[in-house]
């Protein structure tokens, strides 16, 4: 069980997140081996007689049981038939000692014939020549590996499409099929248009039926010489039916899940509404829209009166390229999701249905999010709480490399109760938004602007009409626009419109952001102890009332009375995205600031009082230092020095 004084554990009021999980003394043991010639789905399980499939343990299983399945690859959707009782009689599922167990929700296949009968020019055009030695083949489906789901029939966009701005995204990813293909374990391109097979190699075509599916290998390679795999199931790990509870699945790898994009929320391994999960030390790889989810899926089913939520640990996860979200939830309490590296999310490009970002929660309260890496988020949010969050803590994580996105933290009217942000680092967010429409301002004729010109973006933090958000001692670094920006939505309401006031900015260290460290939309905010490094002038901002000030540090005191022990620093960082280390070194030191009352730790978790610099790291001077920043906890040097210096 979680030691209850860790103090990286402490929520904004005050309270130590509510860890349940208690150690598992299991009644029975089940075994499946799908590589042992003796397996059989008629066996009884046990060692010397496994099943052949985990779905026939999955409904032999009871509360108090453990699943132990043996290495192998298991074309299938596990559906457990039952969830636990207790915390203390859990059902589990687990990787037999470390061996790889590789779940695919796809089919090899390898019948394989030229592709004939389409036309490979754009158009009825019949002028314009064909490229030498294009090869594409076309593949059959077989109806008895599609059997009640056919994802290659079916579209990404599912049921609520109301928050979709379609005059402002493509909707070509939205209209592609769902199914994928993938060739040696690589997903191909999918085009909407036979035609485009002969522009794009790699690249695959669904016919309108969904009933055939012709590729084009790299270097019109034939696919004899491959592993061709097509995707055939919603998802790896689901329940039938929802609600299921006090599950466990751990050390296995979850691939190819052909679920539509979100809402609502159904990931490769999904709670299915259930509550009290563990979800420790899997991989997912590749779902075409959501890796986890765990949560109520959506905000349509009728409400049930003393329906639990959430309550589920996620931890020590790989969860590699999904579409859309790596890990999804509406209305979950208590939810802890913790040391897991989440990478390469949003290749679907569907932000602008807004449900893509590497986490992405609802109505989240009591949530705990610590010490995770999410890194090439492509286009949209590494973590996004959107909409009613109440006492969640972000603690010691690291976000680094939006890919053309708007912003690394994006919380959303959220307003009644303080939520904190302590000791990450947010690094490099590139900005989503057409660089051809910044208007250029030749002369001095951007010296009279009034207003903020809102076209650019690209921040380590963003806020719309969230009022009470506590931001302490993190690391804002190489953000195109801005460290920080919030602007008010008057009209989303609820109760009341949102505000934006009451929020506060102690001991953060902002450095080199492109434009300016913080936007506040209004004075009604607090900034105290920062430390600002490499900044370009007028970075410090406040839009309204209008005329929008843009201040240095001194004006700032002087006229807001911001920062009244704020400073400038000379320093030099630099981050390797690759190995997840940082080079620093602070020319004339940091001058120590007063200590939040409310954090207590640094990013490595090492316990701080009284004063200590600006940022995430304590124990920084002015020496050269270079030093892991992988916060998990089985990654990171020794928890009580992380510093290498030389």
């Amino acid at each position: 069980m979680a030691n209850r004084q860790d103090l990286t554990a402490q929520l904004p009021d005050g309270r130590t997140f509510q860890f349940w999980e208690v150690e598992q003394n299991y009644e029975r043991e089940i075994h499946v081996d799908n590589k042992n010639p003796q397996a059989s789905d008629k066996n009884s399980g046990s060692a010397s007689e496994p099943f052949k499939t985990i779905n026939a343990a999955a409904q032999a299983a009871t509360p108090g049981t453990r699943i132990l399945i043996h290495g192998g690859v298991y074309r299938e959707t596990v559906q457990p038939a039952m969830g636990g009782e207790s915390p203390e009689k859990m059902i589990s599922y687990e990787a037999y000692e470390g061996e790889e167990v590789i779940i695919k929700a796809s089919v090899e296949v390898n019948d394989f014939k030229p592709s004939e009968g389409w036309n490979l020019r754009r158009g009825f055009r019949n002028d314009t020549a064909i490229p030498e030695g294009i090869k594409v083949w076309e593949i059959e489906l077989n109806p008895e590996d599609f059997k009640g789901y056919n994802p290659f029939c079916a579209v990404n966009i599912i049921h609520d499409r109301l928050f979709i701005e379609f005059s402002k995204t493509d909707m070509t990813p939205y209209l592609n099929r769902r199914g994928m293909v993938f060739i040696d374990g690589k997903p191909m391109r999918q085009v909407p248009l036979y035609y485009q097979l002969a522009q794009h190699e790699n690249a695959y075509w669904v016919e309108a039926n969904g009933q055939k599916v012709h590729i084009r290998l790299a270097g019109d390679d034939e696919p004899w010489n491959h592993m061709v795999e097509l995707s055939n199931r919603e998802q790896c790990f689901a329940p039938k039916v929802p609600f299921l509870s006090y599950i466990r699945v751990k050390g296995l790898t979850l691939a190819h899940a052909a679920m539509g994009a979100p809402v609502p929320q159904r990931g490769s391994l999904s709670c299915h509404r259930g509550h009290h999960w563990i979800i420790e030390d899997c991989t997912i790889d590749w779902a075409n829209a959501v890796g986890i989810d765990c949560g109520n899926e959506c905000w349509h089913h009728t409400p049930i009166e003393g329906q639990i939520k959430g309550n589920s640990i996620i931890r020590r996860n790989t969860i590699k390229d999904a579409g859309v979200c790596g890990i999804a939830g509406i209305g979950s309490t208590n939810l802890l999701i913790e040391d897991n590296c989440i990478v390469g999310t949003g290749w679907q490009r569907m932000e602008l249905s807004w449900e893509a970002g590497g986490i992405k929660l609802h109505n989240t309260i009591n949530a705990l999010i610590r010490r995770n890496v999410i890194k090439e988020c492509y286009g949209c949010d590494a973590l996004w709480l959107d909409v009613g969050n109440e006492n969640c803590r972000i603690t010691s994580n690291l976000f680094i490399d939006g890919i053309d996105s708007r912003e690394h933290i994006f919380i959303e009217c959220t307003r009644d109760k303080e939520n904190l942000i302590d000791n990450n680092i947010l690094w490099n967010v590139e900005g989503r938004y057409d660089r051809n429409a910044v208007p250029a301002e030749p002369g001095s004729s951007g010296w009279y602007r009034n207003t903020e010109m809102l076209v650019k973006n690209g921040y380590g933090i963003y806020l719309e009409g969230t009022d009470r958000l506590r931001m302490v001692n993190n690391l804002i670094g190489n953000c195109n626009k801005a460290g920080f920006f919030a602007k008010v939505v008057a009209f989303r309401i609820s109760k009341r419109g949102g505000t934006t006031r009451e929020n506060k900015f102690f001991n953060n260290l902002f450095y080199n952001c492109g434009e300016a460290a913080i936007i506040m939309p209004n004075q009604h905010n607090e900034a105290e102890g920062n430390a600002y490094a490499k900044m370009p002038g007028g970075f410090l901002r406040v839009m309204s009332p209008e005329p929008e000030m843009c201040l240095d540090l001194a004006t700032w005191q002087e006229f807001c009375g911001f920062d009244l022990t704020g400073c400038m620093v000379d320093a030099e960082i630099n981050i390797n995205s690759a190995d997840l280390t940082m080079e620093v070194v602070f020319k004339g030191g940091v001058p120590q600031v007063k200590s939040d009352s409310k954090v207590c730790t640094d990013y490595f978790g090492n316990e701080v009082q009284g004063k200590r610099v600006a940022g995430p790291i304590a124990g920084l001077n002015e020496k050269k230092m270079r030093f892991s920043i992988d916060p998990r906890a089985s990654q990171s040097q020794s928890r009580e020095s992380a510093l290498e210096q030389y």
